[in-house]
C-alpha cells in the first residue's frame, strides 16, 4: 500500500488555507501552520478558518497547530503562503525544523525589497537547501473560487521533475489541475510582475476607463514581464501559459483580486495609504513594484507600466501625469 504524502502548511491565510483544502482532498495529510492559537483550534475543533472561509468545511484530516516543529515533523513538502518581504525572517525561524529530504513549495508571488531575489533564491539561501528541492506553484487560482470547488489550474515548477511529479500529484483533485514545468524563474516572474500591472488596470477601471484601455495594459504587460522574465533566462513559453497569461487574466479582470482592487482605490482618488486600509490584505504588486523595476534596469529592459507604477506608488507622479505618460509613450513596432 503506498504511504499517502504529507504537507505542512505555513500559514493560515487565504491562500495558505484554500491550497490545505487542495491538498487535504487529494488524499494528502496536511497540517497548518497558524500564528494565533484561536485559528489553529477552530480549523481543529470545527474544520473552519473562521477568519477567512467561515462557510467553507475543510477536510476532516486536516489539523492545525501554532507550533512550527509539530507542523514539520515528518513532512514531505513544506508549503510556504506568507507575504514575500517577511519570507526571510519567518523562514529563519522555521529551518532548523526542516527534514532534509522535504521539498519547500512556494505560493509566493513578490520580489524582495532591498536584495531584489525571487521567493527560491532566498529560500535557498536561508534554508540552506539546494535548488532541486525547491518548488513554485504559481497560476490563476483565487482562493474563494477554489474554496469553493470551482475548476482551477496551475504550474508545478521545480529543477527536480520527480520533485515536481510528486507534489503534482500531492494536489491533483477533481477541481483542481496542477501542471509542470522546469521554468522556476518564468512562473516566478510572471506571478509577481502580474501583480503590478493589476494595479495598473485597476486604476484605469477606478478612473472610469473602458475595457479597451484595460486589455491595452493586461497585453503590454505581458509583454513586458515576457521581456524581463527572457532577460533573466526564462523561457518565453512559461510567460503564455497558466503562470504568465493565465494568472495575469484572472488577477487583471477579478474583482475578488487584491492587487486591482488596490489599483481601483487609488484611480478613485485614495492615497496609497488609504488605499492600503481599504484593502486590508497584503498587496505584492504595492511591495515588489520597486524590486521589479530594479531588476528590469539591472537587466536593461524597458517596463515603462512598472516604472510609471512605481512612481505613482512613491507619489512622483499624479494619476493624470501617469496616464498621460503611458499614452504619449513614442508609437513603435509591436513587440
Amino acid at each position: 500500500m503506498t504511504q499517502r504524502p504529507s504537507a505542512a502548511v505555513f500559514s493560515a491565510g487565504s491562500w495558505g488555507t484554500a491550497l490545505a483544502k487542495i491538498l487535504g482532498d487529494a488524499g494528502t495529510d496536511v497540517t497548518v501552520h497558524a500564528r494565533r492559537s484561536e485559528i489553529a483550534d477552530a480549523i481543529n475543533r470545527e474544520h473552519r478558518n473562521p477568519h477567512y472561509f467561515p462557510d467553507i468545511e475543510l477536510p476532516a484530516a486536516l489539523t492545525a497547530t501554532t507550533d512550527p516543529a509539530a507542523a514539520l515533523t515528518g513532512a514531505d513538502f513544506l508549503v510556504l503562503s506568507i507575504p514575500a518581504q517577511t519570507l526571510r525572517t519567518a523562514l529563519a525561524s522555521w529551518a532548523p525544523h526542516i527534514g532534509s529530504d522535504t521539498v519547500i513549495v512556494s505560493l509566493m508571488k513578490g520580489i524582495e525589497q532591498g536584495s531584489h531575489l525571487r521567493a527560491s533564491q532566498i529560500i535557498t539561501e536561508v534554508a540552506g537547501v539546494n535548488a532541486d528541492r525547491v518548488a513554485v506553484l504559481s497560476g490563476p487560482n483565487l482562493a474563494r473560487e477554489i474554496m469553493d470547488g470551482q475548476p482551477a489550474a496551475a504550474t508545478v515548477a521545480c529543477p527536480d521533475q520527480d520533485a515536481a511529479h510528486r507534489f503534482q500529484r500531492a494536489c491533483h483533485t477533481p477541481y483542481f489541475r496542477p501542471y509542470t514545468s522546469s521554468d522556476v524563474t518564468g512562473c516566478e516572474l510572471g506571478g509577481a510582475v502580474k501583480n503590478v500591472i493589476a494595479l495598473a488596470v485597476g486604476i484605469a477601471d477606478g478612473m472610469g476607463m473602458g475595457h479597451n484601455a484595460q486589455a491595452m495594459l493586461i497585453t503590454r504587460g505581458l509583454a513586458e514581464t515576457t521581456r524581463l522574465a527572457v532577460a533573466m533566462g526564462a523561457d518565453a513559453a512559461t510567460l503564455a501559459g497558466l503562470s504568465g497569461l493565465g494568472d495575469l487574466v484572472t488577477t487583471c479582470s477579478s474583482p475578488l483580486s487584491r492587487n486591482r482592487t488596490f489599483g481601483s482605490h487609488l484611480g478613485q482618488g485614495m492615497s496609497v495609504q488609504e488605499a492600503t486600509a481599504a484593502t486590508r490584505q497584503t498587496t505584492e504588486g504595492v511591495k515588489s513594484a520597486e524590486a521589479i523595476l530594479a531588476l528590469a534596469r539591472d537587466h536593461d529592459v524597458e517596463m515603462p507600466i512598472t516604472d510609471t507604477m512605481s512612481a505613482l506608488l512613491h507619489e512622483k507622479v499624479t494619476l493624470d501625469e501617469a496616464a498621460a505618460a503611458l499614452m504619449q509613450r513614442p508609437p513603435k513596432p509591436e513587440r
